[in-house]
C-alpha cells in the first residue's frame, strides 16, 4: 500500500459570481483583503495564514452562481465591535446586530457580500478560544 502524500499547504474556498469586478472591489475595499493570486477570471484573496477565498467568474469556472448561497465565510477577529462599526459605515446588505452565543463562546454578526454570500465576523468571548 502506498504512503499517504503530504497534506495541503494552502486552503482556498471558491465562491462563484456573476459580477467578478464588483465582488473583487467589495473584498478589497470593504474587507481589506490582499489579492494573493490573480488568474484573471479567478481572484484569490488571503484571509489569514493558510486560508484564502477565491472569487470566480461563473462563466469560466466549474460552477455557476445561484440565488441560494449555502456557504458562509467566517472571519475571526480580535474586536468584533470595531468590525461591526466599520461594516455598518460601508452600508452593506443584511447587517445584523452583534449577538452573543454562549454555547459557542463567541460574539458575532453577519452581513452579505454583493451577490448574497453571508459573511460572519466573530470574536471569542474568552482568550485562547
Amino acid at each position: 500500500m502506498a504512503a499517504r502524500p503530504a497534506g495541503a499547504s494552502l486552503a482556498i474556498t471558491l465562491l462563484y459570481y456573476r459580477d467578478l469586478a464588483a465582488a473583487s472591489r467589495f473584498y478589497e475595499d470593504v474587507l481589506g483583503l490582499t489579492l494573493a493570486i490573480d488568474q484573471g477570471w479567478s481572484r484569490i484573496y488571503r484571509l489569514c495564514a493558510g486560508a484564502h477565498v477565491g472569487l470566480v467568474d461563473e462563466t469560466k469556472g466549474m460552477h455557476r452562481a445561484y440565488p441560494v448561497k449555502p456557504v458562509q465565510v467566517c472571519l475571526r477577529v480580535p474586536d468584533v465591535e470595531a468590525w461591526h462599526g466599520w461594516i455598518a459605515s460601508q452600508g452593506v446588505a443584511g447587517l445584523s446586530a452583534v449577538k452573543q452565543n454562549d454555547a459557542l463562546g463567541i460574539r458575532a454578526f453577519v452581513f452579505e457580500d454583493p451577490e448574497g454570500y453571508q459573511i460572519e465576523v466573530q470574536t471569542p468571548m474568552r482568550a485562547g478560544a
